[in-house]
């Protein structure tokens, strides 16, 4: 690249940096949680991607490269479920390439990792987070509509943790769902030394037919686990960590928060995610993105490419969370949905 202008990272219209970049590699799914793809949906006609119309591994490592001078260093691989997509590891491997590129990471369901953990981690994937929403083999099928069983799940954290994998299991708690599990994941993953992250029931999409009144405040769930094993709150680990921690007292075991409906963190969002098939989104509840796919297979060069990217950054101005409340119900809700876009 030759523009001096591309060596800068960026910020945008509130001055939050870009250091977080989250990357779809498929929109296909072998779960039917009712909080992201509900079956009633998504069945067995629904239109996925072709093959075709998903980036290439090489196009989305050209695409990391294009944004390490704009301040990207953290890069997730999401979905989907990420582990459908073949060969995954190979991509594990060719980001880890890239320099600039401080940390990788996978969001999965865990479902194929007993047979993965092993190949990811020898490409040189050292942290993964794994979504776990009960440890009632009824209420997890109920949530991830297979029936799929926990235990599966159990053994893909376990495969993980023996690869040599720093593990966070991802908790999205529903009130009238699946509230009563909270403690007992507490307890469970205490015991196993994972750090567990309870997620606050988002409005991601249109699809999961959100209501405020099926969220569990975070402050409740702390609340909760304080009276069994007592808390104290922790600093955050850098500028725009989305989880609020919590340490048990008298040991170095944590939890952590993710309060994006009553505890908005938009003032800190570092993260830009792009879709499987290469579009640009610059906030988890966007209604649009930016087409890059079509800027990738063009004559466009890397440093019109870039200059593009960091165009779209520098005239951000999203906030959705801050505004959620105090804007419903007039405001129009239509959003992407999470399936399409990455978590």
């Amino acid at each position: 690249m030759t523009d001096s202008n591309l060596h800068n990272d960026v910020t945008d219209v509130l001055k939050r940096p870009l250091s977080d970049l989250r990357i779809s590699v498929t929109d296909r799914c072998n779960f039917r949680c009712s909080y992201c793809m509900p079956a009633e949906i998504f069945g067995p006609d629904f239109p996925f991607l072709e093959q075709s119309k998903l980036l290439s591994f090489e196009e989305i490592c050209r695409l990391i490269t294009l944004c390490v001078p704009l301040g990207v260093r953290k890069i997730r691989i999401t979905g989907g479920e990420p582990l459908l997509r073949p060969n995954l590891d190979r991509l594990i491997g060719m980001v880890g390439e890239i320099e600039g590129i401080s940390d990788i990471a996978v969001t999965t369901n865990g479902s194929l990792l007993p047979g993965l953990a092993h190949k990811l981690r020898k490409a040189g994937l050292k942290r993964i987070s794994v979504s776990l929403d009960s440890l009632n083999n009824e209420r997890f099928g109920l949530m991830n509509g297979r029936g799929f069983p926990v235990q599966k799940v159990l053994d893909g954290i376990e495969a993980a943790a023996d690869a040599g994998m720093k593990i966070k299991v991802n908790m999205v708690v529903r009130k009238g769902v699946n509230d009563q599990d909270v403690v007992p994941m507490a307890e469970y993953f205490y015991e196993k030394g994972h750090v567990l992250r309870f997620i606050e029931y988002m409005d991601v999409g249109n699809a999961n037919g959100w209501r405020l009144d099926q969220v569990v405040p975070s402050q409740e769930i702390v609340d909760a686990i304080h009276r069994i094993r007592p808390l104290e709150p922790v600093h955050a680990n850098y500028y725009g960590e989305v989880a609020t921690r919590y340490r048990y007292i008298g040991s170095d075991k944590e939890i952590g928060l993710i309060s994006s409906v009553t505890q908005a963190f938009c003032s800190t969002c570092t993260r830009a995610r792009v879709s499987a098939e290469g579009k640009l989104y610059t906030c988890l509840f966007a209604s649009k993105g930016h087409d890059l796919r079509s800027h990738l297979r063009s004559e466009m060069s890397d440093a019109q490419l870039s200059s593009h990217i960091a165009g779209f950054w520098q005239s951000r101005d999203d906030k959705y969370s801050e505004e959620r409340l105090k804007e419903m119900p007039q405001r129009d809700n239509r959003k992407e949905e999470m399936f399409r876009m990455g978590g």
